[in-house]
C-alpha cells in the first residue's frame, strides 16, 4: 500500500488528544473518530478537523474510509477494543501497555496474525530519534560490554481517588501507567529477565503508588528501575558499559538529549533531538504506516512477541507485590 493510511481514533481522552494533535501537525490523514457519545465524537472531530464522527466504537471500526485504528482507552479495555478493530479488518496501534496481562496479549496477537493485520503497541519511546541514535551507539560497541540500566519514571500525579490513575478497575497505579516505560526500555536493551525482584507501596484505593524492580539477565546484566505516581524524580536513565556510559536527560522516555562518556569520564558525544512539530507521538505512526506499506504485521523495533514478553514480566511483578485487577 503506497497511499497514506486513513486513521481512526478510538476514544477521545487525553492521550487521544495528544496523539491526534501530533498526527495533524505532521500531515497524517485522520479520517474518523469514535466515542461512546455523538457529542464527544463531534467535539473531538471539530477540534482536529476530522471528517467522520461516530457515536460508538462499533461504528468507527465499521467505517469503510478507515484503514487503521488507534486504541486509546484505559488499559483494561485495550484487548476488547483492539480485537473489535481487528475483527473489522483494521490494522491496530494500541496504547501501552498492549493489554493488562500476558494472556490477553497472546490472544490479541493470535487474532492479528490470523487476520494478517498489523498490531503494534504504542510505546512511542521506541520510535523516537534519540533512541534510534542510542541503538546505533550500542550496535557499534562504543560502550564495550553493557552491564547495567538505571531508569526512573516518577511523577507527582493527582491523589483524587476518582482519578483514573488511582482506580483499580481502570488499571490505575504506577506500574502499568509509568513502570511500563523503564520495563520496556530494559527489554529493548537486555531481553527477557532471568530473575525479577519487585517491591511496592500502595494507595488506599488499592493501586500501587511506588514500584521498584531489579532485573537480572542471563548474560549477567542488571536493570534497576523505579516508578512512582506520588513523587516526582529526575526521570533520567543511564546505560552503563565497561568502556563508557550514556546519560539520558530528563525526560528520558520523550524526545530529549543525552551524552556519551568514555571510560575516562570524558564526553565523546552530545546528542540533541532535532526540532519537529508536536511532542513526538507521530514517529510511531510513521512506523505503523511503513509496516503496512511493506506488507508487515509486526515491527522489528517492538515485535508483538516482545510486547507479550513485557506483559509477562509485568505479570510477574504484580504477582510478587500482590496486585490484581478486577476481573482477572
Amino acid at each position: 500500500m503506497t497511499d497514506a493510511l486513513r486513521w481512526g481514533i478510538l476514544a477521545t481522552g487525553g492521550i487521544a488528544h495528544q496523539f491526534t494533535g501530533d498526527l495533524v501537525k505532521n500531515g497524517f490523514t485522520v479520517q474518523a473518530v469514535g466515542s461512546r457519545s455523538q457529542a464527544s465524537a463531534d467535539a473531538f472531530a471539530a477540534e482536529f478537523g476530522i471528517p467522520n464522527a461516530h457515536p460508538s466504537y462499533e461504528s468507527l471500526v465499521a467505517d469503510p474510509e478507515v484503514d487503521i485504528i488507534y486504541v486509546s482507552t484505559p488499559h483494561p479495555f485495550h484487548a476488547a477494543n483492539a480485537a473489535l478493530a481487528l475483527n473489522a479488518g483494521k490494522h491496530v496501534l494500541v496504547e501501552k501497555p498492549i493489554t493488562v496481562n500476558a494472556a490477553e496479549a497472546r490472544t490479541l496477537v493470535a487474532l492479528a496474525e490470523s487476520k494478517n493485520l498489523l498490531l503494534l503497541e504504542a510505546m512511542w519511546t521506541r520510535f523516537l530519534p534519540h533512541m534510534a541514535r542510542i541503538r546505533e551507539i550500542l550496535a557499534a560497541g562504543s560502550l564495550g560490554d553493557v552491564h547495567s540500566l538505571i531508569a526512573d519514571h516518577t511523577q507527582d500525579l493527582p491523589d483524587d481517588p476518582n482519578h483514573r490513575i488511582n482506580s483499580l478497575p481502570l488499571g490505575g497505579g504506577a506500574l502499568l501507567d509509568l513502570g511500563i516505560y523503564p520495563v520496556s526500555f530494559a527489554s529493548a536493551l537486555f531481553g527477557k529477565p532471568a530473575s525479577i525482584l519487585a517491591s511496592a507501596t500502595f494507595k488506599d484505593t488499592g493501586v500501587d503508588a511506588q514500584i521498584a524492580t531489579i532485573f537480572r539477565y542471563p548474560g549477567g546484566q542488571i536493570a534497576s528501575l523505579l516508578s512512582a505516581s506520588d513523587t516526582k524524580g529526575p526521570n533520567t536513565a543511564s546505560i552503563l558499559g565497561t568502556e563508557g556510559r550514556i546519560d539520558i536527560d530528563e525526560v528520558w522516555y520523550s524526545p530529549t538529549s543525552f551524552r556519551v562518556f568514555n571510560a575516562s569520564n570524558e564526553i565523546v558525544e552530545s546528542y540533541e533531538t532535532p526540532a519537529f512539530a508536536g511532542r513526538g507521538m507521530h514517529f510511531q505512526a510513521t512506523e505503523a504506516e511503513r509496516l503496512v506499506a511493506a506488507g508487515l504485521i509486526t515491527s522489528d523495533l517492538l515485535t508483538v512477541t516482545e510486547s507479550v514478553q513485557i506483559m509477562a514480566t509485568l505479570d510477574e511483578i504484580r504477582a510478587q507485590i500482590g496486585l490484581v485487577y478486577p476481573g482477572e
